[in-house]
């Protein structure tokens, strides 16, 4: 058996946009940054692969561990909202529905063989609506609810400084990570979020004004969701360092447990 401190190989879903005039797909540097401070190999899954199941099956079964980003696109309503009850199915100004194929057999995969997941921003709604939750497709528009979308006009730094509290829920994920403390500071740069929650999923933290911003998965030994961005300079604030290195950590196990005769099994 290889030992647990095996470098991981994490797999990052791909959006797709046009990039000098042509089809491109990629993944922000900022992702792969933390997943390499952290200790892991990052592998980039484009969305061609929903397509060529062989292909998919065949890059999934070497990897320890599933890392679905934030994005500027949006889930396509018609993945939680139903026009059988008046609700609007209008298209997104930014889809990109190769990312919700992909996002959600990538999904499906780690909750089977209990794979390591996190998610972030897109991500976590990703896995809220396969897991059978809704979004809020318009927080502004919501009553009782502070901004959450960040200050475009404003610089990066500034964009992605904490922006306001977060309340970590007892006994689950977050808090055995964070110990004693129960409050946080977070960014915040989204304009969807966390309306309903299916069964399988766990509420880890709230903002301060009451939004869902971190899920995990009942039963699941980590398959965790952050509404925040903690990718964005990861090793200098003490949630995101110990919530990546939790996550490798976890896809170090899955990795020893899996692939000790180096095949997955």
């Amino acid at each position: 058996m290889e030992e647990i401190s095996a470098v991981p190989l994490i797999g990052v879903v791909a959006d797709s946009g046009l990039h000098g005039g042509q089809h491109s797909q990629n993944v922000k540097d900022k992702y792969l940054h933390a997943l390499a401070l952290a200790g892991a190999a990052p592998v980039i899954l484009p969305q061609g692969l929903i397509a060529a199941p062989e292909q998919l099956d065949r890059a999934l079964s070497v990897l320890d561990g599933i890392f679905l980003t934030g994005s500027a696109s949006n889930i396509e309503p018609h993945h939680y909202l139903s026009a059988e009850q008046g609700e609007d199915l209008s298209p997104e100004a930014h889809p990109d529905a190769g990312r919700d194929q992909l996002a959600f057999a990538l999904i499906d995969h780690a909750l089977e063989r209990s794979m390591p997941l996190l998610t972030v921003c897109r991500g976590t709604q990703e896995l809220v609506v396969r897991t059978g939750g809704k979004l809020f497709r318009r927080l502004w528009e919501q009553p009782g609810l502070i901004e959450h979308r960040e200050d475009t006009s404003a610089d990066l730094a500034t964009q992605y400084a904490p922006a306001h509290g977060f309340s970590i829920a007892a006994g689950h994920h977050l808090s055995e990570l964070m110990g004693d403390t129960t409050e946080w500071r977070v960014n915040s740069l989204h304009g969807q979020g966390i309306a309903t929650l299916g069964d399988r999923l766990d509420v880890e933290g709230r903002a301060e004004d009451g939004l869902i911003e971190a899920v995990s998965v009942a039963g699941h030994p980590f398959a965790l969701g952050v509404q925040w961005h903690p990718e964005w300079n990861s090793r200098d604030d003490a949630l995101s360092c110990r919530l990546f290195d939790a996550f490798i950590a976890q896809a170090q196990r899955f990795h020893a447990r899996t692939h000790s005769n180096g095949e997955a099994v």
